[in-house]
């Protein structure tokens, strides 16, 4: 006869299984080219086996990949504003003023991750948390701006053309635009889908799309070189445009948070957990929601009829679960109705 520790054991196993299953099937994508640029746009922001289920460390690895990313990516501006003052190339001038205002955006991202850590207050019972998003919304204006600043200097060189020089000192400094943005895209993105911060992911992107920026920058200069004094302005223009094109999946990811919007595939799995307590035999509502990088949330749940200290026990282990599965969870409510109708409310 299987032991009630054998069952569990058993039931934990089915249960990683399913999850297993749910977390290749939630996070599908579109295929082909379009599938490709959608994952450079809008990376998944949550991964729940490498999440940090610690608020405090969470945050302090947030800032840590400021820090660092704010070193790389001033050093990369200062060495391509020497490349641009000796060519005058405006698109390798563009691509410097994105990686100057990436590099900007770390800092109220790194005030709101500060902010992020102070205890609630009477006035801000939940904390303080949404100064995250709203460093996102930040990031956003300043994506938007650096290219509308780069397409009017574009237009600009366009109507007035000027020769470029050191063509190859341009090749070398876009070369290095790329390799610093694209690193400090990677760890920001990967620092950010492991705390589940929308902002440092949106950030990440940021750093991504002056990564193309750079190497856009390159064409132009091969452009020049082949006889198209042209290419240049054009390139800068085009990048422009790609910018404003992929800027709507991290404005979508930013927003949606602000909306108290949250990934179907979380909820999903919230709901998988809780079903595989013991003795619980629906799920009646279940609400989460994003603050900054930490999950909250409220759930109503069906037992069965048992006394309270035993509804209190289901209640504890659908805690447990859920924490297991949804590592950044700092606050979930969970108020269980047994079959009498008898209503046990209690706070993770």
């Amino acid at each position: 006869m299987m032991t009630r520790a054998d069952q569990a054991h058993a039931h934990d196993h089915d249960h990683d299984h399913d999850h297993d299953h749910d977390h290749d099937s939630d996070h599908s994508h579109p295929p082909g080219i379009k599938g490709f640029f959608y994952g450079l746009s809008v990376p998944h922001s949550h991964d729940a086996a490498d999440s940090i289920d610690d608020a405090l460390e969470a945050s302090k690895e947030g800032v840590r990949a400021l820090k660092i990313s704010l070193v790389i990516l001033l050093a990369t501006t200062v060495l391509q504003l020497v490349v641009v003052l000796i060519s005058g190339s405006v698109a390798l001038l563009a691509d410097t003023i994105h990686n100057f205002s990436d590099a900007l955006t770390a800092v109220p991202l790194w005030i709101a991750f500060v902010l992020g850590r102070r205890v609630a207050t009477r006035r801000y019972t939940y904390g303080y948390g949404r100064a995250e998003d709203l460093a996102g919304l930040f990031i956003v204006a300043v994506i938007a701006l650096s290219a509308i600043l780069a397409a009017w200097q574009s237009i600009e060189r366009i109507i007035n053309p000027q020769p470029l020089q050191n063509l190859w000192w341009v090749l070398a400094a876009g070369v290095i635009g790329f390799v610093g943005n694209e690193a400090v895209a990677i760890y920001r993105i990967r620092v950010g889908q492991k705390i589940g911060s929308a902002a440092l992911v949106a950030d990440g992107v940021h750093a991504r799309t002056d990564g193309f920026t750079s190497l856009a920058v390159v064409l132009g200069a091969i452009g020049v070189m082949l006889g198209f004094p042209l290419a240049d302005p054009i390139i800068g223009l085009i990048i422009s445009a790609a910018i404003i094109v992929l800027l709507w999946g991290t404005i979508r990811s930013v927003g949606r948070r602000l909306m108290d919007g949250i990934e179907p595939e979380l909820v999903d799995r919230a709901q998988t957990a809780l079903i595989a307590s013991a003795d619980v035999l629906t799920v009646h509502q279940l609400q989460l929601r994003w603050v900054g990088h930490r999950l909250q949330g409220a759930a109503v749940i069906k037992v069965k009829d048992e006394s309270l200290s035993n509804v209190e026990n289901v209640i504890h282990e659908a805690e447990h679960r859920l924490k297991h599965e949804l590592p950044n969870l700092d606050d979930m409510v969970i108020r269980a109705v047994t079959t009498d109708a008898v209503s046990v409310p209690h706070s993770h």
